[in-house]
């Protein structure tokens, strides 16, 4: 183990890695050396910052806590601690059964973890390193992601309540940042060198409704686009339930606001959209996705379907499929129903679905999509987009259009016939496509 170093691993969502890179910038200003998610890990103190949505993430989380107690008891560790969704879930649970965590910290108690630090190397006879400042800034953080782009986190929390959803039990009620502090984040974020923004919350089209007494998400996007530096801004997770339409002109007329939308549908049919408690109907539904692709020509949509809820008949499932044929979606993924202690469905719905009639519906769901998607990409061959450059492997530089976010959606390979720079825009040919990667030439 390296002294002094502490290791941050950050499990799940995007919003959590902008968690981490917050209290990175909390225990940097402490004056402490933070590495995040290293492939050897070396710190002296581990800090996980787990996930606690889905039973497969919990899953991840407990597998990688493990994992950190055996370093522990071959004292390549000093310290454990545990953060997240998970511990502000089951922090009683997890005490009592992995005792071998020195402490579990919730969501949000970033300087509760920096005291621990100190107070860790104080009692192991450490001196203490100095620091700057006492605490950082409110949206100060070490960035971890490639210097051109950042996530950008608008809100915390969601008051949509759908039947499996654990995410309002843990993050709470629905809190807008102040449009302003956020519009100072992004300014603070280009003098760093960020030129590309993913917008992001659990609910989009919610924010500032608590704040301001209806949603303006459309206006915060304007005010972004306005930032001199701002190359690209892309949205992700909105909710189709009175999805606020203002939003559309921003997208369409805005020149760095990408043609792209992260809207989380789940389902298609009334029955199922009903028993999710979504209060949306499928027509209501299937007009929001044709009035987006009219108002944004060439828009993709990226969305998230979910199969084995409980009460999802056969007959539902078929007409999910046909839908998702009919739709067309650019982007889509999928997961299989998962019972999540305290959420409406398994209060009140049994989990009656086997667990293998829902592994073939998400097979076969996602065997349509890989279809559509091998043919929406195929129409992009022998079109000149613009890409930006994320890395360079041993063959091809690695980029990404307008319609593709890091990490989830397609990349660009790019022959290495010219040399290229990272974090860069360039113009490039689309000479061919599958699945998912797209190969091109610049131009």
């Amino acid at each position: 183990m390296n002294k002094g170093e502490i290791d941050i691993i950050t499990l799940g969502c995007s919003k959590n890695l902008v968690d981490a890179e917050r209290l990175m910038r909390q225990l940097e200003v402490a004056g402490y050396k933070c590495v995040h998610d290293p492939a050897e890990p070396r710190g002296e103190i581990a800090v996980i910052n787990t996930c606690g949505f889905i039973g497969d993430a919990k899953e991840e989380s407990i597998n990688t806590i493990l994992q950190f107690i055996e370093r522990k008891k071959k004292h390549q560790l000093k310290k454990l601690y545990v953060m997240g969704c998970l511990s502000e879930r089951y922090l009683a649970d997890l005490e009592q059964e992995l005792p071998e965590v020195d402490k579990y910290f919730g969501k949000f108690d970033f300087m509760g973890i920096v005291e621990e630090v100190k107070k860790t190397l104080v009692h192991a006879g450490e001196q203490q390193p100095q620091a700057g400042n006492d605490k950082a800034g409110e949206y100060e953080r070490v960035l971890t992601t490639p210097k051109h782009y950042a996530y950008l986190k608008i809100a915390e929390g969601c008051n949509r309540f759908c039947s499996y959803c654990a995410i309002p039990l843990i993050t709470g009620r629905y809190k807008s940042r102040k449009m302003e502090e956020v519009v100072d984040e992004v300014r603070w974020l280009v003098s760093k060198g960020v030129r590309e923004l993913q917008v992001i919350a659990q609910d989009l089209t919610y924010y500032g409704t608590d704040l301001y007494g209806e949603s303006k998400i459309a206006e915060l996007v304007s005010r972004i686009s306005e930032v001199e530096g701002v190359r690209w801004i892309r949205l992700h997770y909105a909710y189709p339930t009175r999805f606020p339409l203002d939003l559309l002109p921003v997208i369409r007329e805005k020149k760095n606001v990408c043609k792209y939308l992260d809207i989380a549908l789940q389902h298609s049919t009334d029955h199922m959209l009903s028993m999710m408690r979504r209060h949306i109907t499928h027509e209501e539904q299937t007009s929001l996705i044709r009035k987006i692709r009219e108002e944004v020509p060439g828009i993709h949509l990226r969305t998230t379907m979910m199969v084995g809820h409980p009460g999802e008949t056969e007959e539902d499932f078929e007409e999910l499929m046909q839908w998702v044929s009919d739709m067309r979606f650019e982007r889509l993924g999928a997961f299989a129903y998962s019972n999540e202690e305290g959420t409406y469905a398994a209060e009140n719905y049994e989990d009656n679905i086997p667990q293998e009639v829902k592994e073939r519906r998400l097979d076969k769901l996602m065997s349509l999509q890989e279809e559509i998607a091998a043919d929406i990409n195929r129409q992009k061959e022998g079109k000149t987009l613009s890409v930006v450059i994320d890395r360079e492997e041993a063959d091809y530089y690695i980029g990404r259009t307008e319609f593709d976010s890091p990490e989830v959606d397609c990349e660009v390979l790019i022959a290495k016939d010219k040399k290229l720079q990272t974090g860069e825009w360039y113009e490039a040919l689309i000479t061919e496509a599958d699945t998912f990667d797209l190969y091109a030439r610049i131009i």
